[in-house]
């Protein structure tokens, strides 16, 4: 007799994909979601041949013989119309009983107990399990499968790439059977293995020389008002203002450690707004070297001491500031009638043209003219007399003037009447000091 048996392994589910996949002699079962055993007998016409019987196994089936009482009672169904009616009642003959052997289904054995155990599969290597497969063994055979990392495909254990379905939040190595997780600079790797937390650079090394500004994954750094931050991103040099721009200070800027701060010269005091400069008028605050017959004059950043105007032969001193000579002197027929005397001052680099000083005839006679020119010290051109009137004129600049510098102009003003048939002149004689300074 002939005892023939198929088994087959148990179902599988692969990683990475969406459903299990049964193996052979198992079908899935969509509601449950559980591989259940095919019914090879039902679903295989004509699945053993001959004088045989099929009886269904889990995951495959038996082929035993007809007639075997053996299996009759474990496997073939008693509604199974394969055996031939049982004989007329007879009479029962006194045969002596004959005992068979006790035969175990496929995966089983008997023991020393005379039972029918489990034979272990993967203990005995008497699996056909590939060598990069395990061996799990089942009640009545075994299973093969793969550790964890793998996958089964087509009866062979590939590597599963972690990488691939995205199990580190940032940077993923694939290695055989597992993965490891770094993270970028900037992060650290937290306790699961997976995940990073950005570092906090400004209290763990505080890497800036001033100011540490902690962004996520990085950091920034910043500097302190006055101060510029280097090519390198971490450094902070001084900022000189003073570079920036000519107009911070009025007179002098001077650069310092985050900071800057104006001077003024001698002769000024720095206002209150910290760049402007303000003239210090010695003659006023009486802070001057002058003689008691001196007048002290100020100009912006000093001060002049002017000796008293003493006329010259043959002029004749009409007050402190005025010489006259007079008609009846012969020595005054070619010279002016009279000379006034004035001072001015006047900053350096002032804008041109400016008018500086105005002159004017006091006594207007019936039939006269009046003419006005420089007579003396404007050899540079850098003035002229403009005329504004019948009887006033103008002292224009036409050029800039640097300072310090004193300039002395005589302005003439010739008196013509032709009526009398008299022309005669009279003249300021203006001294001008320019400052240093354009303030």
């Amino acid at each position: 007799r002939i005892l023939t048996a198929f088994t087959l392994a148990v179902c599988l589910s692969s990683p990475g994909k969406a459903q299990q996949q049964c193996t052979n002699g198992f079908d899935l079962d969509r509601a449950s979601g559980q591989c259940l055993d095919i019914d090879e007998c039902r679903t295989i016409p004509e699945a053993c041949r001959g004088d045989m019987v099929c009886v269904n196994q889990n995951g495959g089936y038996l082929c035993v013989p007809r007639t075997n009482p053996v299996y009759r009672s474990p496997y073939l169904s008693p509604y199974s119309n394969v055996y031939p009616p049982p004989p007329a009642p007879g009479p029962v003959p006194n045969y002596p009983t004959v005992t068979r052997p006790l035969i175990c289904r496929f995966g089983f054995q008997l023991d020393e107990n005379n039972q029918c155990a489990d034979v272990d599969e993967c203990a005995s290597d008497s699996h056909q399990c590939n060598p990069t497969q395990i061996c799990i063994n089942t009640e009545g055979g075994y299973t093969c499968s793969c550790t964890e990392g793998y996958w089964l495909l087509e009866g062979q254990c590939l590597d599963i790439d972690e990488c691939r379905y995205g199990y580190c939040q940032q940077l993923c190595a694939n290695v055989p059977g597992s993965y490891s997780c770094t993270c970028n600079p900037g992060f650290t790797l937290n306790d699961d293995g997976r995940s990073c937390q950005d570092v906090n650079e400004c209290t763990s090394e505080n890497p800036c020389t001033q100011t540490c500004v902690n962004t996520y994954g990085s950091f920034l750094c910043r500097c302190e008002p006055g101060y510029e931050l280097e090519a390198d991103g971490v450094n902070c040099s001084d900022m000189d203002e003073c570079s920036f721009s000519e107009f911070l200070c009025q007179h002098e800027c001077v650069n310092g450690p985050g900071s800057y701060y104006c001077t003024c010269p001698s002769g000024y005091n720095l206002l209150d707004d910290s760049r402007s400069c303000q003239d210090i008028n010695e003659c006023e605050i009486r802070n001057f070297t002058c003689t008691s017959q001196q007048t002290c004059f100020n100009i912006p950043g000093e001060y002049k001491c002017l000796d008293p105007v003493r006329c010259e032969d043959p002029y004749l001193q009409i007050n402190e500031n005025r010489c006259m000579c007079p008609a009846e002197n012969p020595g005054c027929r070619d010279q002016p009638f009279t000379i006034l005397y004035r001072v001015m001052d006047m900053v350096s680099g002032r804008s041109v043209p400016s008018d500086i000083f105005q002159m004017q005839a006091t006594t207007r006679y019936p039939g006269a003219y009046y003419i006005f020119q420089i007579k003396s010290g404007n050899e540079g051109r850098e003035f002229y007399m403009r005329q504004t009137g019948p009887i006033s004129a103008t002292l224009v600049m036409t050029r800039p003037v640097k300072g310090p510098r004193t300039i002395e102009l005589d302005l003439e003003m010739i008196t013509v009447n032709t009526v009398i048939n008299f022309r005669g002149s009279s003249v300021i004689r203006l001294r001008i000091f320019v400052s240093q300074y354009s303030f």
